[in-house]
């Protein structure tokens, strides 16, 4: 049965209002959290970027949701050790409901130290070594590893869950998902897309859980709604691949600007209308998704909370 979490995005919104929107989450029925990892927002429109280590903190002294990060790039910004040890400490503050979603980045949050951007092959193989080193330090065993990419030497995690936290990879593609079928616990990908799923059971995910989401933007006037959307998210529509590879918000508005209001208004679920919220989470259900995050685009948060609490849930739980 798919379960409905809630997205917290750090690209828009300060530490305190995703504070109150994991509170405001947990009263609606809602019943995880996912949450992003970003140095950069998209656009400058968005303006935020907390710490998602920081805010994992504040969110197991909040609520008592699972909580996933969707995703982290655990290969370049940070290396694979530092982010097992955050991982961990984040699973145990967790009491265990805590996964790590992970993916080979973007440009736009990887490039930040000065480090070579390399192509998705590189990218792939880099993030199979990170997590070959991630789930040697999550046994708390005393750690030296000698690999293509990265070195740890005599290195042990000393605060670590009764469990590893599972390790979920994020992809679009035949190739990314493959990858995610022979070495995640998990999929992570961000549209109803079968073939993708199909190519993640054969190379290995069977039986293992399928997890996406989508942006929505509920409020009373659906043209209010599109221009929110249109102003704040129109990255959501770029084709491609330029997702990994721009570097910068400022290039990402650049590319933006070829995104319409039409192209807005026909892929986001804007408005008030219940049935419309519904048919577009209800495609990741049919397209067998075990965990479906939405998360509310702008201010409207109250009026988000109070829709899918009282129609939009139950209606796809009904």
């Amino acid at each position: 049965m798919t379960s409905f979490g809630y997205f917290l995005s750090c690209e828009e919104f300060t530490p305190a209002q995703l504070v109150r929107q994991a509170r405001l989450a947990q009263g609606a029925g809602f019943t995880r959290l996912a949450i992003s990892d970003h140095f950069h927002p998209w656009t400058n429109a968005q303006g935020s970027s907390p710490f998602v280590w920081s805010m994992i903190g504040a969110l197991s002294q909040t609520v008592d949701l699972p909580v996933t990060t969707l995703v982290t790039c655990p290969t370049m910004r940070l290396h694979p050790a530092v982010t097992a040890q955050a991982a961990a400490t984040s699973s145990v503050l967790l009491s265990g409901r805590f996964a790590l979603g992970v993916g080979t980045g973007e440009a736009l949050n990887e490039h930040v130290l000065g480090d070579r951007w390399p192509a998705f092959d590189e990218r792939a193989d880099m993030l199979e070594e990170a997590v070959e080193v991630m789930r040697k330090l999550f046994t708390g065993r005393e750690v030296s590893h000698r690999g293509r990419h990265y070195t740890v030497d005599n290195a042990r995690l000393y605060t670590v869950p009764e469990a590893p936290p599972g390790i979920l990879v994020s992809g679009f593609g035949p190739k990314a998902a493959a990858l995610a079928g022979r070495i995640g616990d998990g999929f992570v990908t961000m549209t109803p897309d079968e073939d993708a799923i199909a190519s993640f059971r054969d190379e290995g995910g069977t039986g293992k859980p399928v997890i996406g989401g989508l942006k929505v933007c509920w409020g009373q006037d659906r043209d209010a709604a599109v221009d929110t959307t249109h102003r704040t998210w129109p990255t959501e529509q770029l084709p491609g691949e330029l997702n990994q590879i721009l570097p910068t918000p400022a290039h990402f508005e650049q590319a933006a600007g070829l995104v319409t209001r039409k192209q807005v208004a026909d892929s986001v679920p804007c408005g008030p209308d219940v049935e419309e919220h519904v048919e577009a989470v209800r495609a990741y259900v049919d397209a067998g998704f075990d965990e479906v995050y939405v998360g509310q685009i702008g201010q409207g948060q109250e009026e988000f909370f109070h829709a899918y609490r009282e129609k939009v849930l139950p209606a796809l739980r009904g």
